[in-house]
């Protein structure tokens, strides 16, 4: 039996897999909680890192029936991991839900174009990513940009510490810079490098920064590193590229991820390129792109509803299948925390369609349940309309669990729905990843 180790970094927790790579099978997991914030220290991810793993079992003796072979890190995109030259982080990462840098990415923008950055990174930068939080840094904290040696991103250091090098007196391989390394999907969110030509765009990273820094090695989906102890170490990749591998996603296929937030992407054969920012052009961990959408509101419309109707999930469903569709011709705009796509930060959700027949708790829920995929439904559409092919629907994350959202989603994408079993899929991803680079 050959066990690999798959993790899933994310905003809220670490969790492990380690997978028989002859079944696919999990045989062990663990998890550790990473603390509240959209600034935090890395330190706190290395410690739920450390703990997860322990929590599974750890990763046993090289070569022993328990021993892992290969393992692999995916993780939340974008978020701004600084060092200095001596291998510690200079300050508290930004995480990509933190909007400090919002006035950064305008600044960005009018800089170079929304046209011209959309070419040159397959991005027009927002507050997510991370030059412009590199440009928030340069502006607000100097001291601090100017110690900064290299930038990495959440899943980079993580397998930078894992594979045993770090801050002197830390570590035991110490802080080799240059062993930094990533993948093409997480590298295509930094807002720096160009997924057409897999080279990092030193002018943009200058222009955010102040200076020219030390970035991660950009390794193919096929190639990997080591560890202290000689196990085989995946290039890792961004949360959604790992859960498409983990979903087993292919050409054709559009995955919708409902959580708190939602995020629309295609797995796609050919580069997008959209100069209003809607689709963002990442690529994929294994070698294609990942044309993305981000919806700021998903699962939490159905917790907002279910409050004001007083019931959990599970009544909140019964309620909305109890009503036919249109519930009625009540309609729920969902923006309660504005928008990101389409690009309304502002707005605020609205009700209409009220009136004595229409108002109903069922047809509040299936309002609700409707407005919500509506939303998610718009970055289907924005996929479309760069000519991305789409032929099926893989609904996974916290939400796909509703019954309802289930069985009114095909009504509303328009195109065959298939909900994959529950599970970590990031993670499972990031194993697959890892088992491919043993063998079987």
């Amino acid at each position: 039996m050959t066990l690999v180790m798959g993790v899933d970094s994310s905003t809220q927790s670490c969790k492990v897999v380690v997978v028989d790579t002859a079944t696919g099978a999990i045989v062990r997991e663990g998890r550790a909680a990473h603390p509240d914030g959209t600034s935090v220290d890395p330190a706190a991810w290395w410690e739920a890192l450390q703990a997860a793993i322990a929590d599974a079992g750890g990763l046993g003796e090289p070569g022993s029936p328990d021993g892992v072979a290969a393992w692999s890190v995916g993780g939340q995109q974008h978020g701004m991991v600084a060092l200095d030259a001596e291998g510690r982080v200079v300050r508290d990462a930004l995480l990509w839900n933190d909007m400090r840098s919002a006035g950064a990415a305008a600044e960005l923008v009018a800089e170079f174009g929304a046209d011209a950055l959309a070419r040159r990174t397959g991005l027009v930068p927002v507050a997510s990513f991370t030059i412009t939080k590199l440009r928030w840094l340069r502006d607000h904290e100097p001291d601090n940009a100017a110690r900064v040696a290299a930038v990495a991103l959440p899943h980079d250091w993580l397998t930078w510490r894992l594979r045993g090098f770090g801050p002197t007196g830390e570590s035991p391989r110490g802080p080799v810079l240059d062993e930094l390394v990533t993948d093409r999907s997480d590298a295509s969110g930094t807002g720096y490098w160009d997924p057409a030509t897999g080279d990092y765009d030193r002018e943009l990273l200058i222009a955010a920064l102040g200076h020219d820094a030390a970035l991660p090695r950009v390794l193919g989906p096929g190639e990997s590193v080591r560890d202290a102890d000689g196990r085989i170490v995946g290039a890792g990749a961004g949360d959604n590229a790992a859960a498409a591998l983990g979903a087993g996603a292919r050409t054709g296929d559009v995955v919708v991820s409902i959580g708190t937030s939602g995020t629309v992407f295609a797995v796609s054969a050919e580069r997008t390129v959209d100069a209003t920012g809607t689709v963002a052009g990442f690529a994929s961990a294994d070698g294609g792109f990942l044309p993305l959408v981000a919806t700021v509101n998903a699962a939490r419309v159905l917790d907002a509803i279910g409050r004001l109707l007083g019931v959990d999930h599970a009544e909140l469903s019964r309620l909305a299948l109890a009503a036919a569709p249109g519930a009625g011709g009540l309609s729920l705009v969902p923006y309660f925390e504005g928008e990101r796509t389409p690009n309304l930060p502002d707005a605020t959700a609205s009700l209409t369609g009220m009136t004595l027949a229409s108002t109903t708790r069922e047809n509040l829920a299936r309002a609700a349940v409707e407005g919500m995929l509506s939303g998610l439904a718009a970055g289907i559409d924005a996929l479309r309309g760069l000519g991305v092919p789409l032929e099926r629907a893989l609904l996974i994350g916290g939400g796909a669990r509703s019954d309802a959202v289930r069985r009114v989603a095909p009504l509303v994408f328009g195109m065959p729905v298939e909900v994959p079993e529950p599970g970590e899929y990031v993670a499972l991803g990031a194993a697959r990843q890892a088992a491919a680079l043993v063998g079987p």
